[in-house]
Protein backbone atom coordinates (compact mmCIF):
# COMPACT_ATOMS: atom_id res chain seq x y z
CA UNK A 1 0.00 0.00 0.00
CA UNK A 2 1.35 3.44 -0.88
CA UNK A 3 2.12 5.83 1.93
CA UNK A 4 -0.14 8.89 2.22
CA UNK A 5 0.89 11.92 0.23
CA UNK A 6 2.38 14.78 2.24
CA UNK A 7 2.70 18.16 0.58
CA UNK A 8 5.95 20.06 0.76
CA UNK A 9 5.98 23.73 1.72
CA UNK A 10 8.63 26.32 0.85
CA UNK A 11 9.87 26.11 4.44
CA UNK A 12 10.73 22.46 3.97
CA UNK A 13 13.27 23.36 1.33
CA UNK A 14 12.89 19.87 -0.09
CA UNK A 15 16.15 19.00 1.64
CA UNK A 16 14.92 15.81 3.27
CA UNK A 17 12.70 13.00 2.16
CA UNK A 18 9.14 13.59 3.35
CA UNK A 19 7.90 10.03 3.39
CA UNK A 20 7.32 9.21 -0.27
CA UNK A 21 7.51 12.84 -1.50
CA UNK A 22 11.17 12.99 -2.50
CA UNK A 23 12.83 16.02 -4.05
CA UNK A 24 13.29 14.07 -7.27
CA UNK A 25 9.65 13.06 -7.36
CA UNK A 26 8.57 16.66 -6.75
CA UNK A 27 10.62 17.99 -9.67
CA UNK A 28 9.56 15.08 -11.87
CA UNK A 29 5.88 15.82 -11.23
CA UNK A 30 6.44 19.56 -11.49
CA UNK A 31 8.21 19.18 -14.80
CA UNK A 32 5.48 17.12 -16.43
CA UNK A 33 2.51 19.16 -15.21
CA UNK A 34 3.71 22.74 -14.96
CA UNK A 35 6.45 23.22 -17.57
CA UNK A 36 4.23 25.49 -19.63
CA UNK A 37 3.59 27.82 -16.70
CA UNK A 38 7.16 28.23 -15.53
CA UNK A 39 8.52 31.74 -15.62
CA UNK A 40 11.90 32.79 -16.86
CA UNK A 41 14.91 33.24 -14.61
CA UNK A 42 17.69 31.08 -13.23
CA UNK A 43 15.27 28.71 -11.48
CA UNK A 44 13.30 28.16 -14.66
CA UNK A 45 16.45 27.67 -16.72
CA UNK A 46 17.88 25.16 -14.25
CA UNK A 47 14.64 23.22 -14.13
CA UNK A 48 14.36 23.26 -17.92
CA UNK A 49 17.88 21.82 -18.20
CA UNK A 50 17.01 19.16 -15.65
CA UNK A 51 13.87 18.20 -17.55
CA UNK A 52 15.75 18.23 -20.85
CA UNK A 53 18.32 15.84 -19.41
CA UNK A 54 15.51 13.59 -18.18
CA UNK A 55 13.93 13.54 -21.62
CA UNK A 56 17.27 12.82 -23.32
CA UNK A 57 17.86 9.85 -21.05
CA UNK A 58 14.31 8.49 -21.17
CA UNK A 59 15.10 6.10 -24.02
CA UNK A 60 18.05 4.62 -22.15
CA UNK A 61 16.31 4.20 -18.79
CA UNK A 62 12.71 4.49 -17.64
CA UNK A 63 13.95 6.11 -14.43
CA UNK A 64 17.17 8.11 -14.98
CA UNK A 65 17.00 9.64 -11.51
CA UNK A 66 16.88 6.23 -9.83
CA UNK A 67 19.50 3.53 -9.52
CA UNK A 68 18.93 0.12 -11.05
CA UNK A 69 17.54 -1.28 -7.77
CA UNK A 70 15.03 1.55 -7.41
CA UNK A 71 16.96 3.52 -4.80
CA UNK A 72 17.70 7.23 -5.36
CA UNK A 73 20.66 7.95 -7.62
CA UNK A 74 23.75 8.71 -5.60
CA UNK A 75 22.92 6.20 -2.88
CA UNK A 76 25.74 3.83 -1.90
CA UNK A 77 26.09 1.03 -4.41
CA UNK A 78 24.60 -2.19 -3.11
CA UNK A 79 24.08 -5.23 -5.25
CA UNK A 80 21.66 -7.85 -3.94
CA UNK A 81 23.21 -11.19 -3.20
CA UNK A 82 25.67 -12.45 -0.58
CA UNK A 83 29.00 -10.72 -0.01
CA UNK A 84 30.66 -14.10 0.57
CA UNK A 85 29.71 -17.77 0.63
CA UNK A 86 26.76 -18.19 3.03
CA UNK A 87 26.25 -21.00 5.51
CA UNK A 88 22.48 -20.40 5.60
CA UNK A 89 19.94 -19.58 2.92
CA UNK A 90 16.93 -18.88 5.11
CA UNK A 91 15.87 -18.05 8.68
CA UNK A 92 13.10 -19.41 10.89
CA UNK A 93 12.73 -17.03 13.82
CA UNK A 94 10.59 -18.23 16.75
CA UNK A 95 9.81 -15.15 18.85
CA UNK A 96 8.33 -15.80 22.30
CA UNK A 97 6.49 -12.51 22.80
CA UNK A 98 6.25 -11.47 26.44
CA UNK A 99 9.75 -12.54 27.57
CA UNK A 100 10.10 -16.13 28.88
CA UNK A 101 11.90 -16.71 32.16
CA UNK A 102 15.45 -17.90 31.59
CA UNK A 103 15.65 -18.95 35.26
CA UNK A 104 12.83 -21.46 34.84
CA UNK A 105 13.81 -22.76 31.38
CA UNK A 106 17.49 -22.40 30.48
CA UNK A 107 19.78 -20.75 33.07
CA UNK A 108 20.40 -23.44 35.70
CA UNK A 109 21.13 -21.95 39.15
CA UNK A 110 20.82 -24.80 41.68
CA UNK A 111 22.37 -22.82 44.57
CA UNK A 112 19.46 -20.37 44.58
CA UNK A 113 17.39 -22.91 46.50
CA UNK A 114 19.46 -22.04 49.59
CA UNK A 115 18.68 -18.32 49.11
CA UNK A 116 14.88 -18.63 48.97
CA UNK A 117 13.18 -15.42 50.14
CA UNK A 118 16.47 -13.66 50.89
CA UNK A 119 16.72 -10.06 49.70
CA UNK A 120 18.63 -9.64 46.46
CA UNK A 121 21.98 -8.12 47.55
CA UNK A 122 22.47 -4.45 46.66
CA UNK A 123 25.85 -5.40 45.23
CA UNK A 124 24.07 -7.52 42.61
CA UNK A 125 21.35 -5.05 41.65
CA UNK A 126 23.83 -2.17 41.93
CA UNK A 127 21.19 0.51 41.45
CA UNK A 128 20.12 -0.78 38.05
CA UNK A 129 16.77 0.43 36.83
CA UNK A 130 13.62 -1.56 37.45
CA UNK A 131 10.11 -1.15 36.14
CA UNK A 132 7.36 0.77 37.92
CA UNK A 133 5.66 -2.58 38.58
CA UNK A 134 8.22 -3.52 41.26
CA UNK A 135 9.74 -0.14 42.09
CA UNK A 136 7.30 0.21 44.98
CA UNK A 137 8.26 -3.09 46.61
CA UNK A 138 9.98 -2.80 49.98
CA UNK A 139 11.84 -6.07 49.36
CA UNK A 140 13.25 -7.95 46.38
CA UNK A 141 12.95 -11.57 47.57
CA UNK A 142 14.91 -14.23 45.69
CA UNK A 143 12.62 -16.76 43.98
CA UNK A 144 14.40 -19.99 42.96
CA UNK A 145 12.73 -21.95 40.19
CA UNK A 146 10.45 -24.74 41.34
CA UNK A 147 11.32 -26.81 38.29
CA UNK A 148 13.96 -29.52 38.04
CA UNK A 149 16.71 -29.20 35.42
CA UNK A 150 18.10 -32.16 33.49
CA UNK A 151 21.50 -32.48 31.87
CA UNK A 152 21.59 -33.50 28.23
CA UNK A 153 25.12 -34.80 27.69
CA UNK A 154 25.97 -33.90 24.12
CA UNK A 155 29.57 -33.10 24.87
CA UNK A 156 31.88 -32.81 27.87
CA UNK A 157 29.86 -29.89 29.29
CA UNK A 158 26.32 -30.90 28.38
CA UNK A 159 23.31 -28.63 28.15
CA UNK A 160 21.00 -28.16 31.14
CA UNK A 161 17.33 -27.60 30.35
CA UNK A 162 14.20 -27.36 32.47
CA UNK A 163 11.94 -30.36 32.94
CA UNK A 164 9.33 -28.26 31.10
CA UNK A 165 11.25 -28.84 27.84
CA UNK A 166 11.81 -32.60 27.52
CA UNK A 167 11.29 -32.68 23.74
CA UNK A 168 13.66 -29.74 23.26
CA UNK A 169 16.12 -31.68 25.39
CA UNK A 170 15.94 -34.41 22.76
CA UNK A 171 17.43 -32.03 20.18
CA UNK A 172 19.87 -30.32 22.58
CA UNK A 173 22.71 -31.77 20.54
CA UNK A 174 21.64 -29.56 17.63
CA UNK A 175 21.25 -26.25 19.45
CA UNK A 176 23.58 -23.57 20.75
CA UNK A 177 22.22 -22.15 24.02
CA UNK A 178 23.26 -18.52 24.55
CA UNK A 179 22.87 -17.58 28.22
CA UNK A 180 24.44 -14.13 27.99
CA UNK A 181 22.03 -12.09 25.86
CA UNK A 182 21.30 -8.53 26.94
CA UNK A 183 19.30 -5.67 25.50
CA UNK A 184 18.61 -1.96 26.04
CA UNK A 185 14.82 -1.99 26.40
CA UNK A 186 12.97 -2.73 29.64
CA UNK A 187 9.38 -2.68 28.31
CA UNK A 188 7.73 -4.93 25.75
CA UNK A 189 6.94 -2.60 22.84
CA UNK A 190 10.42 -1.06 22.55
CA UNK A 191 11.97 -4.42 23.43
CA UNK A 192 10.28 -6.27 20.58
CA UNK A 193 10.90 -3.34 18.23
CA UNK A 194 14.61 -3.40 19.12
CA UNK A 195 14.90 -7.17 18.64
CA UNK A 196 13.12 -7.02 15.27
CA UNK A 197 14.65 -3.86 13.81
CA UNK A 198 17.83 -3.00 15.73
CA UNK A 199 16.26 0.20 17.09
CA UNK A 200 13.84 0.99 19.91
CA UNK A 201 12.28 3.71 17.77
CA UNK A 202 9.50 2.64 15.38
CA UNK A 203 9.90 3.04 11.65
CA UNK A 204 13.01 0.99 10.88
CA UNK A 205 12.89 -2.09 8.61
CA UNK A 206 12.58 -5.45 10.33
CA UNK A 207 15.23 -8.15 10.07
CA UNK A 208 13.15 -10.09 7.54
CA UNK A 209 12.81 -6.99 5.34
CA UNK A 210 16.56 -6.37 5.44
CA UNK A 211 17.14 -9.98 4.45
CA UNK A 212 14.63 -9.77 1.59
CA UNK A 213 16.29 -6.56 0.38
CA UNK A 214 19.81 -7.96 0.70
CA UNK A 215 19.32 -11.43 -0.75
CA UNK A 216 16.15 -11.27 -2.81
CA UNK A 217 13.62 -14.05 -3.22
CA UNK A 218 14.22 -17.71 -4.00
CA UNK A 219 10.57 -18.48 -4.84
CA UNK A 220 8.63 -16.41 -7.35
CA UNK A 221 5.29 -17.74 -6.09
CA UNK A 222 5.60 -16.88 -2.39
CA UNK A 223 6.72 -13.79 -0.49
CA UNK A 224 10.31 -13.76 0.70
CA UNK A 225 9.15 -12.83 4.24
CA UNK A 226 6.22 -14.61 5.92
CA UNK A 227 4.78 -14.09 9.42
CA UNK A 228 2.53 -16.33 11.56
CA UNK A 229 1.05 -15.64 15.02
CA UNK A 230 -0.12 -18.03 17.74
CA UNK A 231 -2.26 -16.95 20.70
CA UNK A 232 -0.72 -18.28 23.90
CA UNK A 233 -1.84 -18.59 27.51
CA UNK A 234 -2.01 -15.75 30.01
CA UNK A 235 -1.07 -12.08 29.64
CA UNK A 236 -0.97 -10.95 26.01
CA UNK A 237 1.08 -8.02 24.78
CA UNK A 238 0.04 -6.19 21.63
CA UNK A 239 1.66 -7.23 18.37
CA UNK A 240 2.07 -4.37 15.90
CA UNK A 241 2.24 -4.99 12.16
CA UNK A 242 5.27 -2.70 12.06
CA UNK A 243 7.25 -5.50 13.75
CA UNK A 244 7.36 -7.10 10.31
CA UNK A 245 7.19 -3.85 8.35
CA UNK A 246 9.64 -2.69 5.70
CA UNK A 247 10.17 0.80 7.17
CA UNK A 248 11.90 2.96 4.58
CA UNK A 249 12.77 -0.02 2.35
CA UNK A 250 10.51 -0.61 -0.66
CA UNK A 251 7.22 -2.07 0.57
CA UNK A 252 7.68 -5.27 -1.44
CA UNK A 253 10.06 -6.35 1.35
CA UNK A 254 7.52 -6.18 4.18
CA UNK A 255 6.33 -9.38 5.85
CA UNK A 256 3.19 -11.11 4.62
CA UNK A 257 1.09 -12.46 7.46
CA UNK A 258 -0.48 -15.90 7.07
CA UNK A 259 -3.69 -16.19 9.07
CA UNK A 260 -5.48 -19.28 10.29
CA UNK A 261 -8.85 -20.17 8.84
CA UNK A 262 -10.40 -20.10 5.40
CA UNK A 263 -8.37 -17.16 4.06
CA UNK A 264 -4.67 -17.41 5.04
CA UNK A 265 -4.10 -14.12 3.19
CA UNK A 266 -6.90 -11.57 3.12
CA UNK A 267 -8.30 -10.44 -0.24
CA UNK A 268 -6.41 -13.14 -2.12
CA UNK A 269 -9.46 -15.00 -3.41
CA UNK A 270 -11.34 -13.64 -6.41
CA UNK A 271 -14.85 -12.30 -5.69
CA UNK A 272 -17.86 -14.27 -6.87
CA UNK A 273 -18.26 -14.00 -10.64
CA UNK A 274 -14.63 -13.02 -11.27
CA UNK A 275 -12.53 -15.64 -13.05
CA UNK A 276 -8.77 -16.03 -12.98
CA UNK A 277 -8.69 -14.82 -16.59
CA UNK A 278 -10.61 -11.70 -15.54
CA UNK A 279 -8.07 -11.10 -12.78
CA UNK A 280 -5.19 -11.48 -15.26
CA UNK A 281 -6.68 -8.92 -17.64
CA UNK A 282 -7.33 -6.50 -14.78
CA UNK A 283 -3.75 -6.81 -13.49
CA UNK A 284 -2.34 -6.25 -16.98
CA UNK A 285 -4.36 -3.04 -17.31
CA UNK A 286 -3.51 -1.80 -13.81
CA UNK A 287 0.17 -2.69 -14.42
CA UNK A 288 0.20 -0.61 -17.59
CA UNK A 289 -1.33 2.36 -15.75
CA UNK A 290 1.17 2.00 -12.92
CA UNK A 291 4.08 1.93 -15.38
CA UNK A 292 2.84 5.19 -16.83
CA UNK A 293 2.58 6.64 -13.32
CA UNK A 294 6.12 5.47 -12.53
CA UNK A 295 7.55 7.12 -15.65
CA UNK A 296 5.72 10.27 -14.62
CA UNK A 297 6.55 10.37 -10.89
CA UNK A 298 9.74 8.28 -10.56
CA UNK A 299 8.26 6.89 -7.33
CA UNK A 300 9.79 3.43 -6.64
CA UNK A 301 6.71 2.51 -4.57
CA UNK A 302 4.73 2.35 -7.82
CA UNK A 303 7.02 -0.43 -9.03
CA UNK A 304 6.60 -2.11 -5.63
CA UNK A 305 2.81 -2.07 -6.10
CA UNK A 306 3.17 -3.75 -9.48
CA UNK A 307 5.35 -6.47 -7.94
CA UNK A 308 2.88 -6.98 -5.09
CA UNK A 309 -0.07 -7.32 -7.48
CA UNK A 310 1.78 -9.95 -9.48
CA UNK A 311 2.82 -11.80 -6.32
CA UNK A 312 -0.79 -11.87 -5.09
CA UNK A 313 -1.88 -13.37 -8.42
CA UNK A 314 0.69 -16.16 -8.14
CA UNK A 315 -0.16 -16.72 -4.47
CA UNK A 316 -3.73 -17.57 -5.43
CA UNK A 317 -2.34 -20.93 -6.51
CA UNK A 318 0.65 -21.39 -4.18
CA UNK A 319 -0.93 -20.53 -0.80
CA UNK A 320 -3.77 -23.10 -0.84
CA UNK A 321 -1.24 -25.81 -1.71
CA UNK A 322 1.11 -24.59 1.04
CA UNK A 323 -1.51 -24.70 3.78
CA UNK A 324 -2.96 -28.09 2.82
CA UNK A 325 -1.47 -30.74 5.12
CA UNK A 326 -3.13 -33.67 3.34
CA UNK A 327 0.18 -34.69 1.74
CA UNK A 328 1.92 -35.02 5.14
CA UNK A 329 2.26 -38.59 6.40
CA UNK A 330 0.83 -39.66 9.76
CA UNK A 331 4.25 -40.03 11.38
CA UNK A 332 5.14 -36.41 10.59
CA UNK A 333 1.86 -35.07 11.94
CA UNK A 334 2.26 -37.15 15.10
CA UNK A 335 5.80 -35.82 15.58
CA UNK A 336 4.48 -32.23 15.81
CA UNK A 337 1.89 -33.22 18.41
CA UNK A 338 -1.92 -33.24 18.63
CA UNK A 339 -2.27 -29.45 18.19
CA UNK A 340 -0.95 -29.71 14.62
CA UNK A 341 -4.55 -30.24 13.48
CA UNK A 342 -5.61 -26.88 15.00
CA UNK A 343 -5.05 -24.02 12.51
CA UNK A 344 -3.08 -21.20 14.09
CA UNK A 345 -1.61 -23.35 16.86
CA UNK A 346 2.14 -23.24 17.41
CA UNK A 347 2.35 -26.84 16.21
CA UNK A 348 0.52 -26.07 12.96
CA UNK A 349 2.64 -22.97 12.41
CA UNK A 350 5.88 -24.92 13.00
CA UNK A 351 4.82 -27.42 10.35
CA UNK A 352 3.95 -24.53 8.03
CA UNK A 353 7.39 -23.09 8.74
CA UNK A 354 9.01 -26.31 7.55
CA UNK A 355 6.83 -26.31 4.41
CA UNK A 356 7.81 -22.69 3.74
CA UNK A 357 11.48 -23.55 4.27
CA UNK A 358 11.40 -26.37 1.74
CA UNK A 359 9.75 -23.94 -0.68
CA UNK A 360 12.72 -21.60 -0.16
CA UNK A 361 11.02 -18.70 1.59
CA UNK A 362 13.85 -16.52 2.91
CA UNK A 363 12.54 -15.38 6.31
CA UNK A 364 9.86 -17.16 8.33
CA UNK A 365 8.73 -15.49 11.55
CA UNK A 366 6.60 -17.23 14.17
CA UNK A 367 5.24 -15.26 17.12
CA UNK A 368 4.01 -17.11 20.21
CA UNK A 369 2.15 -14.75 22.54
CA UNK A 370 1.54 -15.04 26.29
CA UNK A 371 4.97 -15.26 27.99
CA UNK A 372 4.45 -12.20 30.22
CA UNK A 373 4.24 -13.89 33.66
CA UNK A 374 4.25 -11.25 36.40
CA UNK A 375 2.23 -13.57 38.63
CA UNK A 376 1.29 -17.26 38.73
CA UNK A 377 4.42 -17.99 36.72
CA UNK A 378 4.70 -21.73 37.41
CA UNK A 379 1.19 -22.47 36.17
CA UNK A 380 1.21 -20.24 33.13
CA UNK A 381 4.77 -21.07 32.13
CA UNK A 382 4.04 -24.80 32.31
CA UNK A 383 1.15 -24.39 29.86
CA UNK A 384 3.17 -22.17 27.52
CA UNK A 385 6.14 -24.53 27.50
CA UNK A 386 3.90 -27.51 26.79
CA UNK A 387 2.43 -25.70 23.77
CA UNK A 388 5.85 -25.03 22.20
CA UNK A 389 8.15 -27.83 23.38
CA UNK A 390 7.11 -30.69 21.11
CA UNK A 391 6.48 -28.59 17.97
CA UNK A 392 9.81 -26.71 18.11
CA UNK A 393 11.71 -29.95 18.69
CA UNK A 394 9.80 -31.55 15.80
CA UNK A 395 10.72 -28.61 13.58
CA UNK A 396 14.44 -29.18 14.24
CA UNK A 397 14.10 -32.93 13.65
CA UNK A 398 12.03 -32.45 10.50
CA UNK A 399 14.45 -29.95 9.00
CA UNK A 400 17.38 -32.19 9.85
CA UNK A 401 15.97 -35.37 8.33
CA UNK A 402 15.10 -33.50 5.12
CA UNK A 403 18.58 -32.03 4.80
CA UNK A 404 17.31 -28.49 5.42
CA UNK A 405 18.83 -27.76 8.83
CA UNK A 406 22.32 -27.32 7.39
CA UNK A 407 21.27 -24.22 5.46
CA UNK A 408 18.37 -23.04 7.67
CA UNK A 409 19.18 -20.81 10.64
CA UNK A 410 16.66 -21.29 13.47
CA UNK A 411 16.47 -18.71 16.29
CA UNK A 412 14.39 -18.97 19.51
CA UNK A 413 14.21 -15.74 21.52
CA UNK A 414 12.12 -13.34 23.55
CA UNK A 415 12.57 -9.58 23.85
CA UNK A 416 14.31 -9.76 27.27
CA UNK A 417 14.43 -11.96 30.37
CA UNK A 418 12.95 -12.19 33.88
CA UNK A 419 14.14 -11.12 37.34
CA UNK A 420 15.46 -13.52 39.96
CA UNK A 421 13.35 -11.73 42.58
CA UNK A 422 9.62 -12.24 42.83
CA UNK A 423 7.08 -9.64 41.89
CA UNK A 424 4.33 -9.67 44.50
CA UNK A 425 3.72 -12.57 46.88
CA UNK A 426 6.27 -15.36 47.04
CA UNK A 427 5.97 -19.02 47.93
CA UNK A 428 8.00 -22.01 46.86
CA UNK A 429 5.25 -23.07 44.46
CA UNK A 430 4.04 -19.71 43.22
CA UNK A 431 5.78 -16.50 42.24
CA UNK A 432 6.00 -13.93 39.46
CA UNK A 433 8.94 -12.25 37.77
CA UNK A 434 9.41 -8.74 36.39
CA UNK A 435 11.17 -7.64 33.18
CA UNK A 436 14.94 -8.06 33.09
CA UNK A 437 17.00 -6.78 30.12
CA UNK A 438 20.39 -7.30 31.80
CA UNK A 439 20.64 -11.02 30.99
CA UNK A 440 18.52 -13.68 29.35
CA UNK A 441 18.77 -16.82 27.23
CA UNK A 442 18.12 -17.60 23.57
CA UNK A 443 19.07 -20.52 21.38
CA UNK A 444 19.99 -21.04 17.75
CA UNK A 445 20.42 -24.10 15.54
CA UNK A 446 21.51 -25.06 12.03
CA UNK A 447 22.87 -22.76 9.33
CA UNK A 448 26.50 -22.65 10.50
CA UNK A 449 25.81 -22.55 14.27
CA UNK A 450 28.04 -24.71 16.49
CA UNK A 451 25.72 -27.41 17.88
CA UNK A 452 25.43 -28.84 21.38
CA UNK A 453 27.11 -26.01 23.28
CA UNK A 454 26.31 -23.28 25.77
CA UNK A 455 27.74 -19.80 25.30
CA UNK A 456 28.10 -17.12 27.94
CA UNK A 457 27.54 -17.14 31.67
CA UNK A 458 25.63 -15.11 34.26
CA UNK A 459 26.32 -14.56 37.95
CA UNK A 460 24.85 -16.74 40.71
CA UNK A 461 21.55 -14.83 40.49
CA UNK A 462 21.19 -14.82 36.69
CA UNK A 463 21.21 -11.05 37.05
CA UNK A 464 24.46 -9.84 35.47
CA UNK A 465 26.58 -11.33 32.69
CA UNK A 466 30.05 -12.45 33.74
CA UNK A 467 31.27 -14.16 30.56
CA UNK A 468 30.90 -13.61 26.79
CA UNK A 469 28.10 -11.01 26.65
CA UNK A 470 26.02 -10.92 23.46
CA UNK A 471 24.09 -7.76 22.60
CA UNK A 472 21.20 -7.71 20.13
CA UNK A 473 23.30 -6.00 17.45
CA UNK A 474 25.94 -8.70 17.90
CA UNK A 475 23.35 -11.41 17.32
CA UNK A 476 22.06 -9.61 14.22
CA UNK A 477 25.59 -9.16 12.84
CA UNK A 478 26.31 -12.86 13.39
CA UNK A 479 23.09 -14.00 11.74
CA UNK A 480 23.75 -11.78 8.71
CA UNK A 481 27.28 -13.20 8.53
CA UNK A 482 25.90 -16.74 8.37
CA UNK A 483 23.63 -15.58 5.54
CA UNK A 484 26.65 -14.33 3.60
CA UNK A 485 26.05 -10.65 4.35
CA UNK A 486 28.53 -8.21 5.87
CA UNK A 487 26.39 -6.21 8.30
CA UNK A 488 28.50 -3.10 7.65
CA UNK A 489 27.81 -3.27 3.91
CA UNK A 490 24.08 -4.01 4.04
CA UNK A 491 23.00 -0.37 3.85
CA UNK A 492 20.15 1.73 2.52
CA UNK A 493 20.06 5.50 2.17
CA UNK A 494 16.95 7.20 3.50
CA UNK A 495 16.27 10.76 4.63
CA UNK A 496 19.80 11.83 3.79
CA UNK A 497 21.75 9.19 5.72
CA UNK A 498 22.81 5.56 5.42
CA UNK A 499 21.03 3.02 7.60
CA UNK A 500 21.77 -0.57 8.43
CA UNK A 501 20.20 -3.22 10.68
CA UNK A 502 23.06 -2.99 13.18
CA UNK A 503 23.24 0.83 13.03
CA UNK A 504 26.81 1.68 14.16
CA UNK A 505 27.27 -1.38 16.38
CA UNK A 506 27.50 -5.15 16.11
CA UNK A 507 30.39 -7.59 16.52
CA UNK A 508 30.54 -11.17 15.26
CA UNK A 509 30.09 -13.80 17.97
CA UNK A 510 32.71 -16.11 16.52
CA UNK A 511 32.57 -18.61 19.35
CA UNK A 512 29.13 -19.88 18.29
CA UNK A 513 30.10 -20.40 14.64
CA UNK A 514 30.70 -23.97 13.49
Amino acid sequence: MSKPKISATPADGLEEYLLNMTRRRFFGTLGSKFTSTLGAGLGGVALAQLLAGRAANAAASPSPLLAADGTPAGAPAFMPGPHFAPKAKRVIYLHMEGAPSQLDLYDYKPDLVKRFNEDLPDSIRNGQRITTMTSGQSRFPVAPTKFRFDRYANNEDGVYLSELLPHTGGVAGDICLIRSMHTQAINHEPGITFFQTGSEQPGRPSFGSWMSYGLGSMNANLPSFVVMITQGIGNMQALSARFWGSGFLPSEHQGCRLRSGRDPVLYLRDPEGVTREDRRRMLDLVGQLNEEEFNESLDPEVRARIAQHEMAYRMQMSVPELTDFSDEDAATLEMYGPDVHKPGSFAANCLLARRLAERDVRFIQLYMRGWDQHGNLPGELSAQAKAVDQPQAALIKDLKRRGLLDDTLVLWAGEFGRTVYSQGQLSRDNYGRDHHPRSFSVWAAGGGIKPGITWGKTDDYSYNIVENPVEVHDLHATMLHLLGLDHKKLVYRAQGRDYRLTDVKGELVRGILA
